[in-house]
């Protein structure tokens, strides 16, 4: 059996009046992250990941900013077409662990509806989706409330 491990990250600004998607979930908030897509920084480090493992580049070469097509698309549309892609190289989807760094709002509320959301389109059991989330203690543009910031790893095997 063949496995490999993916690390992904990404980062969006936070502006207010924006939506604030994150894992495929609106978030209640006066502000929102900032992006071409619904700028979903979760499943944007998740596609990430899941694309380094199968070194198939990363989410900005698959889905640039300067298309078009893309704007202002949910994000889980892009992870359908990541796991597509993956699958087309013999590879299927093993777990998730990612972390959102951010001050506000509270995300432990609307974790069980992005496990479920990204289950949905992953194929995944919830219980491969692990999300956590932490604080920068008010420090640098995250606490101040400037940004988002997603980590996320993964694990591929050969089917």
């Amino acid at each position: 059996m063949k496995i490999k491990v993916g690390f992904g990250f990404d980062v969006h600004q936070i502006k207010e009046g924006h939506p604030f998607i994150v894992g495929g979930v609106q978030l209640e908030h006066h502000a929102g992250a900032f992006g071409h897509s619904d700028a979903d920084v979760l499943v944007h480090a998740i596609c990430d990941a899941i694309l380094g493992a199968a070194n198939l580049e990363d989410i900005g070469y698959h889905f640039p900013n300067t298309d078009m097509r893309w704007k202002g698309i949910s994000s889980l549309l892009l992870l359908k077409e990541c796991m597509g892609l993956i699958q087309a190289k013999g590879y299927q989807l093993g777990n998730i662990d990612a972390m959102l760094c951010l001050e506000a709002p509270k995300i432990k509320p609307y974790i069980p509806q992005m496990k479920i959301k990204l289950a949905e389109v992953t194929g995944l059991d919830i219980d491969d989706i692990s999300i956590k989330a932490t604080t920068n203690e008010t420090m640098g543009f995250i606490g101040r409330q400037e940004g988002v910031v997603a980590y996320a790893v993964c694990l591929i095997e050969r089917v």
